[in-house]
């Protein structure tokens, strides 16, 4: 009993002891301080009701009234971490130092939006006047081993200019090239985009969404969107702790090829991010129904690299791309001479056919691109966001022709174009019914035109220089109207360095009268060296208005002013393009094309049934056309000769896209594109305009059948009846006697099916496995595609079964 009473008196004591020394530490510390403050939102600054606010070191946790207020008391002197949540905000972390009492007011934002994954709905458009339609990311999983161009294929008043079946130009309108702004991750692409044979160089595995944009939205990227804008955009990811990636190849019988990707990504809740991505891509000779294509093989490597901090209020994303493409030209393509074209023209088969090979031989293109930005914001309240981003482009594009002895592997045409932009866009955002978005861009271009090749180079060395400033407004009329305005002015200087002939530049085109400033006294025999200078101002603005009435129908209307300088091919073309087979000549006299552009839009976005009915009317002052003017003779042989004039021109037509939910399981997508171009100037239609053409597409998706679809497409494209007879005799050494060189008289009509069928299942916990196979060509047609340089030498590609595979994990 005594042993009893003593323990309980010990552990008493103890207690004592020990609640005394605790109390007295904490009023040694002074643990008397408060953290209060207020939660608001950061757009607007109204409370925040019910937010939670967590402190990590103590597991302590109290909410914001109805006032947005909060209070936490008896805090200790120290440092603390906060995490503040509420629904529908993005979480947020701070760290307080408590040394006395401290009052805060924490910003919580509800765009949410800004941050999450967007899913994206046919609703989603970059600015709500904006005339527009986007490929989401599985669509762009089906042109997967295909090109962006083959992709943009699918939508109405979208076309493409090939060469061949690999190098695929896309076409907005009829317009293509330098007509055309292509934005890849918000950097404008640089890839020496005049050619007619130079496709972007983009992977567009490496994307998420891909937005074309046919009004006149597009003055924030430049003011030379006369065609369009295609907008590639990436992925944002939720701010959450996750790792996630996928992987995909693909087989094709048509080629023996196909590629494989690859990615993977990881997450922070601090908001950090990074991804990586790989693919590769090889095929080789293709077939069209009744023969072999030889040498139209190609190989692609391509990587990207994305890392950076996502946050409402701040942020920086960092991003790398690596394009490798190495792709064969046709080896029927190459001719010595205008005859080899007319026998080309009037022969049913192209002149070489050989056996299957994944051997890449001459002629071929060589491309390597680098691309590089780094884009930091800001918000600030009451004002909006500051972005500030710099980017750099490297591209190097070599073109290899059939030589012999020691230039057998020397290109012909080598050249490095180097680019580099900063520019600033701040976005005020403050007020309720009012956007207004203004930017700032500084760009230095460099192009160099690599010595060494034995041939003069197409185009010269040369540097250009670029500002500009824009701003655009977007106002809220009523709940259902809104209106944009926007102007863009742009300077632009081009310095160049290049040597003519004597005789072109006094008695051809009297430049010695026309530019004797641009003269040096550098003269090499009969080649004389000369310095062109050009500067321009240019002044672009747009108009937009969108109505939304009952019944999901939206009405649009878009008029814009574009206005574009002439590019390097344009002004400093002169020789022999070796991968076109034709002389190609450009004009110092180039001035800058102003395009005047109208279109609207009715729109109605319903899954049971929606459509779009978009006419559209271009009027085109100086419009810079490329067209045959003759032959000439070299020491090679005879060449058609293609020159660069201005014209006036229009461009008129309309797009028609319906979708009708037949059944729970069955829908129809249709779409219809009518195109007009006219050479106002000499009342005769314009070169290389798309025909009409229309879709149908019916399928049948069953969710609960492990997500089956099956789609079975078809696609029809008329003759083009409109186009300018630019034919031409020359003589036929053989024959002894002049042949007619029919270049303009276009392919005939074809219709073509491909039947899509995918299903998936579940392959992992948490994970799954999508399968495909499709069938292009279906019934193995011929045919041939007027706006396939290439059309006189051999038929488009044969059917083509495609088997893809794609694991989520």
């Amino acid at each position: 009993m005594t042993l009893k009473i003593f323990l309980c008196a010990l552990f008493c004591g103890v207690f004592f002891s020990s609640y005394t020394q605790e109390k007295s530490l904490k009023t040694a510390q002074d643990c008397n301080f408060t953290f209060k403050g207020k939660i608001t939102d950061f757009h607007d600054s109204s409370p925040i009701i019910g937010a939670s606010l967590y402190i990590e070191n103590l597991n302590t946790y109290t909410t914001s009234n109805l006032e947005g207020n909060f209070e936490f008391r008896n805090l200790c002197k120290g440092k603390y971490v906060v995490e503040v949540q509420h629904i529908s905000c993005d979480t947020k972390r701070i760290t307080i130092n408590l040394d006395n009492n401290v009052y805060k007011e924490i910003f919580l934002e509800h765009h949410l939006n800004e941050l999450n994954e967007v899913f994206v709905k046919t609703t989603s458009k970059s600015e709500t006047t904006s005339i527009e339609q986007s490929i989401k990311k599985a669509t762009i999983d089906n042109f997967s081993d295909k090109s962006l161009g083959d992709a943009l294929n699918t939508l109405s008043g979208v076309s493409s200019l090939n060469t061949g079946n690999s190098i695929v130009k896309p076409m907005i309108h009829g317009l293509h090239s330098s007509r055309l702004l292509i934005i890849n991750n918000n950097v404008r692409m640089f890839d020496q985009e005049w050619g007619d044979e130079h496709a972007p160089n983009i992977d567009i595995n490496s994307s998420e969404r891909i937005d074309v944009i046919k009004g006149a939205n597009t003055l924030k990227y430049g003011s030379d969107a006369i065609g369009g804008l295609i907008l590639i955009r990436p992925k944002k990811y939720a701010v959450i702790d996750s790792i996630f990636g996928s992987t995909s190849t693909s087989f094709n019988a048509n080629g023996l090829g196909g590629n494989i990707n690859s990615e993977i990504v990881k997450t922070y809740k601090s908001g950090l991010f990074a991804k990586v991505q790989a693919n590769y891509k090889q095929f080789g000779d293709f077939n069209t129904p009744d023969y072999m294509l030889t040498n139209s093989g190609l190989r692609n490597i391509n990587t990207s690299f994305r890392f950076g901090y996502n946050s409402y209020e701040k942020g920086f994303n960092a991003y790398y791309s690596f394009v490798n493409n190495e792709i064969a030209i046709l080896q029927s393509s190459h001719i010595g001479n205008v005859n080899d074209l007319v026998n080309a023209i009037n022969s049913k088969e192209p002149r070489v056919i050989e056996d299957f090979s994944y051997h890449i031989d001459f002629p071929k293109q060589t491309i390597l691109h680098h691309l590089g930005k780094i884009e930091a914001y800001k918000r600030f309240k009451d004002l909006g966001k500051l972005s500030v981003q710099y980017d750099l482009q490297i591209n190097r594009r070599r073109e290899f022709d059939l030589r012999r002895g020691d230039l057998k592997d020397t290109p012909v045409i080598d050249l490095r174009l180097f680019t580099n932009s900063i520019q600033t866009d701040l976005e005020i955002d403050t007020f309720d019914n009012l956007k207004i978005t203004s930017g700032l861009l500084a760009r230095y271009q460099q192009n160099n035109a690599v010595s060494g090749t034995g041939t003069s180079p197409l185009i010269p060395d040369f540097d250009k220089y670029d500002a500009g400033i824009y701003s655009i407004i977007n106002y809220n009329l009523n709940a259902t109207s809104e209106f944009s305005a926007g102007i863009r002015y742009d300077f632009s200087k081009i310095d160049a360095r290049k040597r003519y002939d004597i005789n072109d530049w006094e008695e051809t085109y009297n430049y010695d009268e026309i530019f004797p400033e641009f003269e040096t006294d550098v003269v090499d025999g009969t080649r004389i060296l000369t310095n062109p200078k050009f500067t321009f101002h240019n002044i672009s603005a747009s108009l937009g208005y969108s109505k939304r009435f009952t019944n999901d129908v939206t009405l649009l209307i878009n008029y814009g002013l574009a206005t574009r300088v002439p590019n390097p091919s344009e002004l400093f073309s002169d020789g022999l393009h070796h991968s076109a087979a034709r002389i190609e000549t450009g004009l110092l006299t180039m001035n800058k094309e102003i395009a005047n552009k109208f279109i609207v839009s009715l729109e109605r976005n319903n899954d049971n049934f929606g459509f779009i009915i978009s006419p559209y009317f271009k009027q085109i002052d100086g419009f810079m056309q490329l067209i045959p003017v003759g032959i000439t003779t070299t020491i090679r042989g005879a060449f058609p000769v293609w020159e660069y004039n201005q014209i006036n021109a229009q461009i008129f037509g309309v797009d028609v896209d319906v979708n009708k939910k037949i059944t729970d399981k069955f829908d129809y997508q249709g779409s219809l594109s009518l195109l007009r171009g006219t050479n106002v100037t000499e009342d005769i239609p314009l070169i290389h305009m798309p025909s009409a053409n229309f879709s149908n597409n019916i399928t049948y998706k069953n969710n609960r059948l492990n997500q089956l679809s099956i789609r079975l497409q078809h696609r029809t494209v008329l003759q083009q009846n409109q186009f300018p007879d630019y034919n031409f005799y020359t003589f036929n050494a053989v024959q002894q006697e002049d042949v007619f060189v029919d270049i303009s008289t276009t392919p005939p009509s074809y219709s073509l099916f491909n039947l899509h069928t995918s299903a998936v299942f579940k392959a992992f916990k948490k994970g799954d496995l999508k399968v495909e196979f499709n069938v292009e060509n279906l019934f193995n047609v011929a045919y041939r595609e007027n706006l396939n340089r290439l059309r006189y030498f051999a038929d488009e590609l044969g059917r083509n079964f495609n088997l893809k595979i794609k694991i989520n994990y």
